[in-house]
């Protein structure tokens, strides 16, 4: 699901993927539905590529959207309302404990919490993609 949502420097907000042209991406975006191309020399990446440092390894960020949706209970993250950059990353260690914290800086957490409220305002209440194993384990039985 995250692979087709797009962080595109220098344009505000994210944005879906719609249609590959030839030397563009056509997107659209995800706060107020407006398509518009994306070129090749534009910087573009996929939340589905992205990963926050931890101490041991990374985790993925469809991981970490849901550990925050766990923690809020589906609800929206008021960054303003945590305060300073201290409580900010505070929180974040309440949401992934072994985040590391020379790696990963006070601008980076609040960049997924308000992708996080994005995806929410969006329609997006999963993050992670179903895996096919469930039928795996029904054989198993």
């Amino acid at each position: 699901m995250l692979k087709r949502i797009l962080s595109i420097s220098g344009k505000q907000g994210l944005f879906r993927l719609v249609n590959q042209g030839k030397n563009m991406l056509i997107v659209e975006s995800l706060l107020n539905g407006k398509r518009t191309p994306a070129y090749a020399h534009d910087k573009i990446i996929s939340l589905g590529d992205i990963a926050i440092y931890t101490v041991e390894n990374d985790v993925p960020l469809a991981d970490v959207f849901e550990a925050v949706k766990e923690i809020n209970e589906g609800k929206h993250v008021d960054v303003k309302a945590l305060g300073d950059d201290e409580a900010v990353r505070a929180y974040f260690k309440e949401i992934l404990p072994d985040f590391d914290e020379e790696r990963v800086y006070t601008t980076d957490i609040k960049k997924v919490f308000n992708w996080y409220n994005q995806l929410l305002d969006a329609g997006f209440t999963t993050f992670k993609e179903e895996t096919a194993e469930k039928p795996a384990e029904d054989k198993a039985e």
